[in-house]
């Protein structure tokens, strides 16, 4: 059974018959289809929505003998687009599903994702069309448990001024990143330094307040699995759904997180506090992302 199932409204699931009954829901009922013909079999994506952009795709081949069900995944479809870095995509071992990797700058690490758009993804391979094209990736997380902070205190008199300075300090680091990553022993020495005085920084303040006082937001892995992580960001915008089927009620969060924009969906039984604009969410997530190749 999905362990993430319950971030998007199905926290009362608990055997495996009842995730029978509701895949067959899915498989009966479908909102959207979509297929990629291989060699002898056609590999086929059904789709059902249980609020708006939340629900779970069933996937499979397709053949003379009927559909083979390989694997089935909750998912939640993010707004915007959070990152226009190049995205390598590798398939995972054992079956049809795929892994985007991403190197953003803006986080430090390599991002592994989740990739929910697998057929549009393997059309494109078949035409040949993406050799050569940027394409910009949208991330998308479920949580399964987070939690409300309040806001840090930045003192920054002018609201205009520091979001610029904070953007171009941003930018410079990711920069310096690049360069770094090309073998520039000067851009190595500067985030070096930068990050001596950070540390420095950190261990003189840690005395006396609370780490979440002093760090604002931050994207780190978290736990066995790589394309999990534990997520700290300022909430931009949030709305409270209802799963169609289930009548439970889920948290969709737009969250800012080291200068990325994406969104979160998150089980009400599941969150801790009460979300607001200005806010913070953090929480576990499973990061997914859908390239925008449409």
């Amino acid at each position: 059974m999905h362990s993430y199932l319950r971030a998007i409204g199905f926290s009362t699931i608990k055997r495996e018959a009842e995730v029978e009954k509701l895949l067959a829901e899915v498989f009966r009922d479908f909102d959207h289809r979509d297929a990629v013909r291989g060699k002898d079999t056609a590999f086929v994506e059904m789709e059902k929505e249980f609020a708006p952009n939340m629900g779970i795709k069933l996937c499979g081949d397709l053949d003379a003998d009927g559909f083979h069900r390989q694997y089935y995944f909750p998912y939640y479809k993010g707004s915007g687009v959070t990152t226009t870095e190049e995205v390598s995509v590798e398939a995972r071992v054992g079956g049809d599903s795929y892994a985007g990797i991403c190197d953003d700058g803006r986080v430090g690490v390599s991002l592994i994702f989740y990739l929910q758009n697998v057929v549009g993804y393997r059309k494109k391979l078949l035409m040949n069309t993406l050799a050569g094209r940027r394409v910009t990736t949208t991330f998308s997380g479920l949580s399964s448990s987070g939690m409300i902070l309040f806001p840090i205190i930045k003192k920054i008199s002018n609201d205009l001024e520091g979001e610029l300075l904070q953007s171009q300090l941003a930018d410079r680091r990711c920069q310096l990143m690049n360069a770094a990553k090309n073998g520039d022993p000067e851009a190595i020495e500067s985030l070096t330094i930068e990050d001596m005085d950070l540390y420095s920084m950190v261990s003189r303040r840690i005395y006396n307040e609370d780490v979440f006082s002093i760090v604002d937001t931050f994207f780190m892995p978290y736990g066995m699995e790589c394309d999990q992580y534990q997520v700290m960001g300022n909430i931009v915008r949030f709305k409270k759904i209802q799963n169609s089927l289930t009548d439970e009620y889920v948290y969709q969060i737009s969250i800012e997180c080291n200068d990325m924009y994406f969104d979160i969906c998150i089980n009400a039984k599941d969150l801790m506090g009460e979300p607001e604009v200005g806010r913070r969410f953090k929480g576990n997530i499973w990061l997914q992302g859908r390239l925008n190749i449409d």
